[in-house]
């Protein structure tokens, strides 16, 4: 039995040995005998509200998780700071940024793709893409994006390397922090905290690039030529990141992170996670001990009690004791017990990717289930397909001009003099593309309509030439006239249309025409 489950049982039959209901039939007895019953004595010790922090000494560790860990970071890191300073030509009159959140302009630009404030609905696809691609990360290996992928994991894997450069590996760091303050304690204090502040300057400095242009930016920055606000938010990032990943770590996934408590009711005995696998581990002991059980023929098992897997977890626990919320299934424990196991001449993946169901099926004599594929993940997958492709699809169809019409809402018709009944709309045409465009306006529902349009533009009973500028989007005031005799309360559909007379292309929208 595995020890967690051998303390739930133990936890089970105290709380049996005492009845909760026992104490109050005593204190029922003793009110109908007419006598005051015992005063209930509180417990010495309830134990802590609050623990306070122990501070955790990962120990480096070298094989498969740590090096996919590492190759993960360097990619992530390097698209990160690098980015902002990668090149795409759009044309004239365009950034030339291929990642580019333009908040002046409202345009977000990522390589061949231009997205406008009236298209924030991407935004939301991409929102559903994330999430379903998390909850099927979740469903495939557990917290492997908390693991590998995690921006609080990176950068603090980031920051423990310069600990290790500097203060030295685990069994070093705890040595000098026993030790009193000395001149080479301080630099190597002053050091590594310098080279923090360093990479988390650089952090902030690396986020505020992809608002305006970078190059442009950094030597802003440098002559102090550059906006109030781009100092003030690399300063605020700056102060974060060094809190975060330098000195609060595991607090945060510990603590702040919801994604634990989240991912913890999405998953299920399926989902593969960094487990101990005590059928082969228990009882522990140590080498020797063991071989000894082993050669009178004794139950022993393959841990040692070397503790190699606690040393090196970033949030200092013991997989050994069963599912924990602090495990963000990162394998490190995986790669410190398979170097353990290799030199004692023991089979490797004593800790694995596994689930508790293979354990028992394993302690049945059946062989372990790995079933990735079953009706969870393929739902997640199909979801983030069709999200995917319905994204595609609007992207690859969608027109590079639009028009959108408001109703003057006060008053909502005039009678003119002439006996002529009016409306106004404020109409707005967007031209998406990167030159200046004609659009020809025109609008229909009535047999005897006409159109005008306030301003400097050419417009002719149902008819008017509109031009736009490059990347813009034009606001006008059409006023729109009618003899026709409408009954009460009137409410006529009006479908106002632009076209390019040059590429042919079209867009609409559809209003009402008010009367009295």
């Amino acid at each position: 039995m595995c020890p967690g489950c051998s303390i739930a049982v133990d936890l089970h039959e105290s709380l049996q040995t005492q009845p909760p209901l026992l104490g109050l039939v005593k204190e029922a007895e003793v009110a109908a005998a007419g006598s005051s019953p015992a005063p209930v004595v509180e417990p010495e010790n309830e134990g802590p509200l609050y623990v306070a922090r122990r501070k955790v000494y990962p120990q480096r560790v070298h094989g498969t998780y740590r090096t996919i860990k590492w190759i993960v970071l360097w990619i992530t890191l390097g698209i990160y700071y690098a980015l902002p300073f990668v090149r795409w030509n759009r044309g004239l009159n365009a950034p030339d940024q291929a990642v580019l959140i333009d908040l002046p302009n409202t345009r977000f630009y990522f390589f061949f793709i231009e997205i406008w404030p009236q298209e924030v609905y991407y935004f939301t696809g991409l929102l559903i893409l994330a999430a379903m691609t998390l909850f099927l990360m979740n469903a495939v290996a557990g917290r492997i994006w908390c693991g590998y992928l995690c921006p609080q994991t990176v950068w603090t894997d980031v920051f423990q390397a310069i600990e290790r450069w500097t203060e030295g590996d685990r069994r070093q760091h705890l040595l000098r922090d026993q030790q009193p303050w000395s001149a080479a304690r301080l630099a190597r204090s002053g050091l590594k905290h310098f080279l923090w502040l360093m990479v988390a300057w650089w952090t902030g400095g690396a986020w505020v690039l992809y608002f305006a242009d970078a190059p442009t930016l950094v030597k802003d920055l440098a002559t102090f030529q550059a906006p109030l606000v781009a100092y003030i938010w690399i300063g605020i990032l700056t102060c974060t990141t060094y809190a975060l990943a330098g000195h609060m770590r595991e607090q945060v996934c510990l603590y702040m992170c919801p994604w634990p408590r989240i991912q913890a009711a999405l998953t299920d005995e399926h989902a593969l996670n960094v487990t101990y696998r005590y059928d082969r581990g228990e009882p522990r002991g140590s080498v020797k001990k063991n071989a000894a059980l082993h050669q009178q023929g004794q139950p022993a098992g393959d841990c040692i009690d070397c503790y190699q897997c606690v040393y090196v977890c970033p949030t200092g626990i013991d997989i050994r004791n069963g599912p924990n919320l602090g495990c963000i299934q990162c394998g490190l424990c995986i790669d410190a017990c398979d170097s353990v196991m290799a030199k004692i001449d023991r089979p490797t993946r004593l800790i694995a990717y596994d689930t508790d169901l293979n354990i028992k099926r394993r302690q049945e004599g059946k062989p372990g289930l790995y079933n990735i594929v079953r009706a969870r993940t393929v739902l997640y997958a199909a979801i983030i397909a069709a999200v995917a492709a319905i994204m595609l699809y609007t992207l690859a169809t969608r027109s590079s001009e639009g028009i959108s019409v408001i109703h003057d809402r006060n008053p909502m018709f005039v009678r003119l003099s002439s006996g002529e009944l009016r409306n106004a709309f404020t109409v707005r045409i967007l031209n998406k593309s990167l030159e200046t465009r004609d659009f020809v306006l025109t609008v229909d529902g009535l047999t005897d309509l006409d159109l005008r349009v306030v301003g400097d533009v050419a417009s002719t009973g149902r008819m008017a030439v509109i031009a736009v500028g490059p990347d813009q989007t034009h606001e006008l005031r059409v006023l729109v006239s009618t003899f026709t005799p409408l009954p009460p309360a009137a409410s006529i559909p009006l479908t106002f249309r632009i076209s390019d007379p040059k590429t042919g292309q079209r867009a609409s929208v559809v209003d009402h025409f008010r009367g009295p």
